[in-house]
């Protein structure tokens, strides 16, 4: 279960950009690293390296994605990039279902309104901590539009977690 939480966004994009240039720092290195013990074991002198070459980026690149998800994952340096996967990611689930949260939604279904709302709210946390204001402004009507209706209905507006279930209820329906 994936949840909102408050983050101020311009610490959130100094500190995705720290940990971009780590991982890109630390990339580099291991691929001209690799490469270059590649061509120093396995090549010839004055000869054609560039498959030991592209094997120790390709080395590199398994290694740094290895590293992101492994050991990195958790450390607290990398939890905002962490954060705005899981949240871009939640969001794209719910994209997936669209057409059918937007025909449940059409018929009042609780479950599809929490949904919409969610995704609303985590679709504007994403636009602000993205900088994006014109993709942000171009949301509002819709967005209140939906509030107001979950408000008739007497639904709760603050639907900061995405659960797993609502998904499933949606692709059923």
């Amino acid at each position: 279960m994936f949840e909102l939480k408050p983050c101020d966004p311009v610490t959130f994009r100094q500190q995705t950009r720290r940990s971009t240039l780590i991982i890109a720092v630390l990339f580099v290195a291991l691929a001209m690293l690799l490469s270059s013990l590649a061509v120093m074991l396995f090549g010839e002198p004055g000869g054609d390296n560039f498959r030991f070459n592209v094997g120790g980026v390709f080395a590199g690149v398994l290694i740094t994605v290895a590293l992101v998800r492994g050991p990195f994952w958790t450390q607290p340096w990398f939890a905002p990039a962490v954060y705005g996967w899981q949240l871009k990611r939640s969001l794209m689930s719910v994209t997936n279902v669209m057409h059918t949260v937007t025909e449940r939604v059409q018929a009042n279904d609780p479950t599809a309104l929490k949904l919409l709302r969610f995704y609303h709210l985590g679709l504007s946390q994403m636009h602000e901590l993205d900088a994006n204001s014109s993709a942000q402004a171009q949301l509002v009507g819709e967005v209140e539009a939906h509030k107001e209706k979950m408000q008739a209905l007497g639904i709760d507006t603050e639907q900061t977690r995405l659960d797993p279930a609502w998904l499933e209820h949606v692709k059923k329906a």
